[in-house]
């Protein structure tokens, strides 16, 4: 077995308690984006909210390219979704001194424009507030009560934000392709940076399973970095005190670990000693992503799920909730459900 296999990270809630098909449908699995700010209404830059079934993003940005008649990298948008689901997102179109086409011609059987507006810059990766989902989980089978029970002590607690393992490809694959640019192999530029992506993610997914399995991953740790629930602000406590334990209970802040990087990762103590730890598990991943240049970040280890909601029906789940950007569906889904994707 490659070093670099996704393995099946520590359940915080013991792991699932029942089955089903995720995506038999694309409406099945509905998103939509929560955007950052509210565009101004005028600009050069024409914002469409499009809801699309069936289609990938960038499938979806470079047909607004052609209808528009405009470059592709005159075209914005915040996120990937997924082309197996139903998504509502925003694109962005620059069209310098020139009046908006007609919207409605560039709509098809699996594309719609619901709104258009104009604001004065591209719409950039990662301007995103959040996403809500609405899943439908189909063929449903398990312990109804002990199901109910993890949900909502999930919506009470907050989940390990683990990143998906689409994030990592087939069986891990974009791990090694970034083990392949490390060791000197000629990559292109979009694919270097998903293959970098996914060697941080897999050593930030290493880091946290290891709080999980010691089960502090929402407790404070000596040296911990904190980050605001839905925020990108931190801070480092000078003492782990009453006070800093009242706001992690409360969901207020989380504790953080480290997007490896160059650079200090910001942490001290016990916490830095259990960073190191891992981080020195996978030198190759390590080392290659310092010499890439790529600059350490914090990540927040919990996430917040006050508004999810479920019921069942039949042999169905449904559940609704809303996620920060840069956290994933099944990072919830898995503590309840093994699923067969479609």
């Amino acid at each position: 077995m490659s070093l670099y296999s996704i393995p099946a990270w520590p359940f915080v809630y013991g792991g699932p308690s029942g089955s089903g098909k995720i995506r038999v449908l694309p409406e099945d699995f509905s998103v939509e984006e929560i955007l950052a700010f509210e565009p101004s209404g005028s600009g050069e830059h024409a914002f469409l909210l499009i809801r699309k079934t069936g289609e990938n993003t960038e499938y979806v940005a470079r047909q607004l390219a052609r209808f528009a008649e405009v470059r592709q990298r005159d075209i914005g948008f915040a996120g990937l979704k997924d082309r197996h689901a139903v998504t509502t997102q925003w694109f962005s179109v620059w069209l310098p001194g020139k009046p908006d086409p007609d919207w409605a011609a560039f709509a098809s059987a699996s594309i719609e424009v619901l709104q258009s507006v104009r604001h004065a810059r591209k719409l950039q990766r990662g301007a995103l507030a959040g996403n809500r989902f609405k899943l439908v989980i189909r063929d449903w089978q398990g312990d109804q009560d002990q199901t109910a029970e993890k949900l909502a002590a999930i919506k009470a607690s907050g989940i390990a934000n683990y990143f998906g393992e689409q994030r990592f490809g087939h069986q891990g694959r974009n791990v090694e392709q970034a083990l392949s640019l490390f060791q000197g192999k000629k990559i292109g530029r979009e694919l270097r940076g998903i293959y970098l992506s996914a060697a941080r993610s897999f050593l930030f997914n290493q880091l946290l399973a290891a709080r999980v399995a010691a089960q502090n991953w929402n407790l404070p740790l000596p040296g911990d970095v904190y980050m605001f629930d839905r925020s990108h602000s931190r801070f480092k406590a000078d003492a782990q005190d009453q006070a800093i334990a009242g706001r992690l209970n409360a969901g207020e802040i989380h504790p953080t670990g480290v997007l490896w990087g160059k650079g200090d990762s910001g942490v001290s103590e016990a916490a830095s000693a259990l960073e190191a730890e891992v981080i020195e598990r996978f030198p190759e991943l390590a080392e290659g992503l310092q010499n890439s240049g790529v600059e350490s970040e914090r990540r927040p280890l919990r996430v917040n799920v006050p508004d999810l909601a479920w019921r069942f029906a039949e042999d169905q789940l449904h559940l609704s909730f809303s996620l920060p950007a840069g956290s994933y569906a099944t990072a919830l889904l898995r503590e309840v459900l093994a699923w067969d994707d479609q």
